[in-house]
């Protein structure tokens, strides 16, 4: 994915010209006071807490991103407003305009987070039944291009997520035809393995290549499915999406809405 980045939070200009024009307006100023801290500034202070964790309180005033609270403001605010979904969507339009999205195959799995505190889509976790967790679903291309994304709780089955997840996958455009949001097959491991499931996959037009419970181990259908995995490991690279620390949980998801759009912006920079 390139080298890693002295200072990843700073926006560069190219991925600012594509996140600027999905901003909504800023509504009036009720009470007089101090500047309203530029956008830009509060999304590079909101790429500083993913990046590294921090808490929102602590955040350097020194760095002139404005306050935690107005960086916490201004998440909530773009995330209600669907700008994460709408970038997400330019993103892979830019990636199917240049034939780099791999629709022959798309692979699923999810990972398991602690979750700091008790809160919507957060339940017991399977490791210790008496802490919460929360679980981040991934669906990916066949190269690990994150397609969609989303948050449940800890106890959630895996296989709950297939259909839904695969409703989530936005009509991707940027060449001639209709928008395509379905692959050919998807691949998934034992966790999935329901006759149900797969029936519903073949009604959609989409090949289920899922492992069985009982069957020995061996390369098989890993040699596909470790993009997914490689995937997960880039999203809890970042280190507010290692643990669960929001009650709230379109805060969390949020994060990983952005923390998706990030990757996806690799890609582009790569592929594109």
């Amino acid at each position: 994915m390139g080298k890693r980045q002295s200072r990843p939070w700073i926006v560069s200009d190219e991925l600012w010209s594509l996140i600027e024009p999905l901003l909504p307006e800023p509504g009036p100023k009720l009470v007089a006071g101090r500047p309203r801290v530029p956008d830009r500034q509060a999304l590079c202070g909101i790429l500083f807490v993913l990046h590294t964790g921090i808490q929102w309180e602590y955040l350097p005033q020194e760095l002139g991103f404005g306050s935690g609270m107005t960086c916490w403001r201004r998440l909530a605010a773009w995330n209600e407003a669907g700008v994460w979904e709408k970038l997400h969507v330019v993103l892979l339009k830019k990636l199917r305009s240049a034939q780099r999205l791999d629709w022959s195959r798309a692979v699923i799995d999810s990972s398991h987070v602690r979750a700091a505190r008790k809160g919507p889509k957060s339940g017991p976790s399977p490791v210790d039944r008496a802490r919460p967790g929360s679980k981040h679903h991934v669906l990916v291309d066949g190269q690990g291009i994150p397609l969609a994304v989303s948050l449940t709780g800890g106890n959630r089955n895996d296989v709950t997520q297939l259909i839904p997840l695969l409703d989530k996958i936005p009509a991707v455009s940027g060449t001639v035809g209709r928008p395509r949001s379905r692959p050919d097959m998807l691949f998934a491991d034992r966790g999935y393995d329901h006759d149900k499931y797969r029936r519903l996959l073949w009604k959609r037009g989409i090949r289920p290549a899922i492992a069985e419970r009982g069957q020995p181990h061996g390369t098989g259908l890993g040699i596909f499915r470790w993009v997914v995995e490689r995937t997960i490991s880039w999203l809890h690279g970042f280190r507010r999406l290692r643990i669960r620390w929001e009650r709230r949980d379109d805060i969390h998801e949020a994060f990983l809405g952005l923390a998706t759009c990030l990757i996806t912006h690799r890609h582009v920079q790569r592929l594109c």
